[in-house]
């Protein structure tokens, strides 16, 4: 619903227990009922009543922003939080309190969430454009410590560079971590297998029945790609050394077969501070690091590509 004071009546009653909601959409039953001042960004809002069940509504009450009193800095905290800023930080920049970035970020992020889901039903679903080749691989981070280590995988679209999903699950430590992180918090569950079949799972409905997915040489790869795409063809490519030392996803040579995941990747860790490989930096919960990236995910396709 547009905000602010329109000549053009709603077409229904905001409350959807209200019977006039059986009859299907009218505005004969809505009328005017005066207009307020909201503070928090100095708009006119109007207000409506409903003859039907006698409740009043105004033009801001389907918002998604209903009842916040800083919603101006809304835009502001989504570029901030893509562009490998720490919370405490955006306070200060903004001149607002700490717990006010948690809440923002716990919303924007919910709702960068939905809006992901939109994209893909909008741009591969409703037109009939489908995927027909898909770059899949992880991302490895971790939280609080090293020894306890998350994967994220990962599904761009080669062509656009967009992002179309990503999942964030636990993992095992490996290599000299492995023994020393099940001394200090004993086993650690592995996802990966789960997490990466639920975010292919999400794509094929947007991806062609032929689809091509290219990925790297992991063993893995193979048996979970055909669970999702028994109909696709999957190439790999034999993985090559970092460019930039602790930056792995940027390959060095003259030519990358997996460069738009690669460089996406390495896009997702330069401006997500808690991918950083630092410990004040990094996630201490798996489920808001899924929330930064989904608001990431958001502004890489609507922004950046």
């Amino acid at each position: 619903m547009k905000l602010g004071i329109s000549s053009r009546l709603p077409d229904k009653c905001h409350y959807k227990s209200c019977p006039s909601h059986a009859g299907g959409p009218d505005s004969l039953h809505i009328v005017r009922k005066g207009n307020f001042f909201r503070s928090s960004d100095s708009k006119e809002i109007s207000r409506y009543l409903c003859r039907v069940c006698g409740r009043t509504f105004s033009a801001a009450s389907s918002s998604d922003c209903f009842m916040q009193k800083k919603r101006t800095v809304n835009k502001s905290i989504v570029k901030l939080f893509a562009s490998c800023m720490s919370q405490r930080r955006m306070a200060i920049v903004l001149r607002i309190n700490i717990k006010t970035v948690v809440r923002k970020f716990i919303f924007l992020g919910l709702n960068s969430t939905e809006k992901n889901n939109e994209y893909l039903n909008h741009h591969y679903g409703q037109t009939g454009q489908k995927l027909v080749t898909l770059q899949f691989d992880e991302m490895e981070t971790f939280e609080k410590s090293k020894y306890q280590p998350l994967s994220v995988p990962i599904v761009v679209d080669p062509v656009t560079r967009k992002l179309l999903g990503f999942r964030v699950c636990s993992m095992p430590a490996k290599g000299l971590l492995a023994d020393i992180a099940r001394k200090k918090y004993g086993p650690r569950a592995d996802d990966r297998e789960q997490s990466a079949k639920d975010l292919l799972r999400s794509i094929a409905p947007f991806a062609a029945p032929d689809v091509t997915i290219i990925t790297d040489q992991n063993p893995k790869y193979p048996a979970w790609i055909d669970a999702c795409f028994p109909n696709g063809k999957h190439l790999t490519t034999k993985g090559r050394r970092g460019c930039v030392v602790g930056q792995g996803e940027l390959k060095s040579g003259k030519f990358d077969p997996l460069f738009a995941l690669n460089h996406t990747c390495a896009m997702i860790r330069a401006n997500v501070n808690r991918l950083f490989r630092r410990t004040w930096n990094t996630t201490k919960r798996a489920e808001r690091l899924a929330l930064h990236l989904a608001i990431y995910m958001n502004y890489h396709n609507t922004v950046l590509t």
